[in-house]
């Protein structure tokens, strides 16, 4: 494995206001709001940084709702943000998740197809 994060995502309770400061605060170079749920930024080096709502963040980590609240309220969850690390391969994906479980990652979702392309295992 190559160490690497390619993609930061970060959970935001309010995507249109997120995406102004993002582009039009910072400079920040982007498409705009794709499918009409995410941001993504290209970043120096291939590094990605998105914006996702907050609840639909939680809902990809496989937190549930009641956790999501909790968090909202300072005591639980972790729908801030998220850090990815994308490899060539699917079969990539299995080895890099398993090299995190043994680390001591807890596997709150198994591997899946997404919208964007990406096959991603969440973990935290």
């Amino acid at each position: 494995m190559i160490p690497r994060i390619s993609l930061i995502t970060l959970g935001v309770d309010d995507l249109e206001a997120s995406l102004f400061f993002y582009r039009e605060g910072l400079g920040l170079r982007t498409e705009g709001i794709v499918d009409g749920v995410v941001v993504f930024f290209e970043l120096e080096g291939g590094l990605k940084l998105a914006l996702y709502p907050r609840a639909s963040l939680a809902k990809d980590a496989g937190i549930e709702d009641r956790d999501y609240r909790l968090h909202s309220a300072g005591r639980r969850g972790s729908t801030g943000f998220s850090l990815a690390h994308n490899v060539m391969l699917r079969e990539e994906v299995d080895g890099v998740m398993e090299q995190a479980r043994m680390a001591g990652a807890v596997i709150v979702q198994q591997a899946r197809d997404t919208f964007w392309g990406g096959y991603p295992k969440n973990g935290s």
